[in-house]
């Protein structure tokens, strides 16, 4: 296996393929994140669900496989993505089996949540509604109001455009289809939505869910009545490319706590042979902000991980870089990672105050013609006076950067050269501050 881009740090399995987060959940104190996973290779396909535990969101240990797709079950051909709910102190997991498109339930009754038992009555939702022409039907999550549970589920109507889907059961297992939550418009929002997320923040509900065939990662902020979502405010939950199928859950500290999968940036070829692919994304804190927007920034727990400190740029591919800078009315300011000595191989994240946009500049990123260049980013709006304040983890071929703790711009890179290591400063006159931690993974 190559491990020249492999993040050090970030969440992954030993090898083989990563995708969605699943059945995010804290119990009995310790987080559990499964996941999409191949076990069998590094592209994806043969879907089971990968399993890893963690005290503290950053250090995880990798258990054995929590499903495995059942011979003759509905989820024959692979357990697709799902969520984890605490019904009366029974873990369950509700996920997607195919071909075709089925709700499925499995319980567990070991504290590590290694074992898990399908229900008899599997699927529990055998088919879409029939009134409905559908482009997918999948993912499901959901939550609890007092006896009743609900559950929301990815869709797309034909000729319309990407749709949520509302149930609602007393049991988890008989489940009564309530009518569409919420549906977009194709030339807006696509044709299909995946993994959504919907939960009560305040006297606002969030919707979250990845777009096809856009890739981006969305979200909104609205009312919820009658089985009906109204919403007000919208925007991307990461400005890139790079994160999508978000998962969030409330843990044991009231705080919604947000994963997404890292794709790749580089061809099949590539991938099969270093012989892994994808990763989770630092684990981020989701909050409305007072103009209520959705913001997103770092859980605390990511500081964990910081080795030494320094207080002026230092080279390194497994970085933690803070940096504020004040904003001039014209000129960029930003940062230089995974740079070469002589500025052949260099990635640049820039604030530009004049287009007002936050960007990860990939064309310069690596030598290699087997990896993708297009730049990541959009708007961020500052306030007048406001400083703009970086914060950059550099993890091998993952660049995750967070503003003002309440944009999020993830991206990935491949350099070629082993000196591609550097770390530079845009705009040197407006820094204020610069904080560099090494990694200790």
């Amino acid at each position: 296996m190559n491990v020249q881009h492999r993040p050090q740090y970030h969440c992954l399995p030993p090898q083989n393929w990563m995708n969605d987060p699943n059945g995010l959940i804290q119990w009995q104190g310790r987080y559990h994140l499964f996941y999409q996973h191949n076990p069998t290779g590094p592209l994806w396909g043969n879907i089971h669900w990968g399993h890893a535990i963690s005290e503290d969101l950053v250090h995880w240990q990798h258990l054995p496989l929590a499903l495995t797709p059942s011979p003759d079950g509905p989820d024959k051909d692979g357990c697709w993505s799902g969520c984890a709910v605490d019904h009366d102190g029974v873990p369950t997991l509700l996920y997607t089996g195919v071909w075709p498109e089925v709700q499925c339930l499995a319980t567990s009754i070991d504290d590590d949540l290694r074992t898990w038992q399908r229900h008899p009555q599997n699927p529990v939702i055998a088919a879409p509604p029939p009134d409905l022409d559908v482009t997918g039907f999948r993912d499901p999550y959901v939550w609890r109001e007092g006896e009743t549970w609900y559950m929301v589920l990815a869709s797309g109507i034909k000729d319309v455009g990407g749709a949520i889907l509302l149930y609602q059961s007393p049991d988890l297992v008989d489940w009564t289809y309530v009518g569409p939550l919420f549906v977009g418009k194709v030339a807006e929002t696509g044709t299909t939505w995946e993994c959504p997320v919907f939960y009560q923040a305040g006297d606002k509900w969030v919707l979250l869910f990845g777009v096809i065939p856009d890739g981006t990662t969305r979200y909104f902020v609205g009312s919820f009545a009658d089985g009906v979502f109204t919403p007000e405010k919208r925007g991307l939950l990461d400005l890139g490319l790079t994160f999508y199928a978000p998962q969030a859950f409330l843990d044991d500290q009231g705080r919604r706590v947000l994963f997404g999968w890292l794709l790749e940036g580089r061809t099949d070829d590539a991938i099969r042979a270093d012989g892994w692919a994808g990763a989770q994304s630092l684990p981020r804190v989701l909050t409305l902000g007072a103009d209520g927007d959705l913001c997103v920034a770092p859980a605390p727990e990511v500081e964990k991980l910081r080795g030494r400190h320094h207080t002026e740029v230092v080279p390194g591919d497994c970085l933690e870089i803070r940096a504020t800078f004040a904003v001039s009315a014209t000129e960029p300011v930003g940062l230089r990672v995974r740079c070469s000595p002589d500025g052949e191989e260099e990635t640049c994240i820039t604030y530009d105050p004049q287009t007002r946009a936050l960007l990860i500049n990939r064309d310069q990123s690596s030598l290699s013609t087997d990896v993708k260049r297009e730049p990541h980013g959009g708007p961020i709006a500052l306030a007048p006076g406001e400083a703009l304040e970086l914060r950059v983890w550099v993890d091998r071929s993952v660049i995750e950067v967070f503003a003002n703790e309440r944009m999020a711009l993830t991206s990935r890179v491949y350099p070629t050269r082993a000196d591609s290591l550097g770390v530079g400063i845009i705009g040197q006159a407006h820094l204020q501050s610069l904080d560099v931690w090494e990694i200790n993974p």
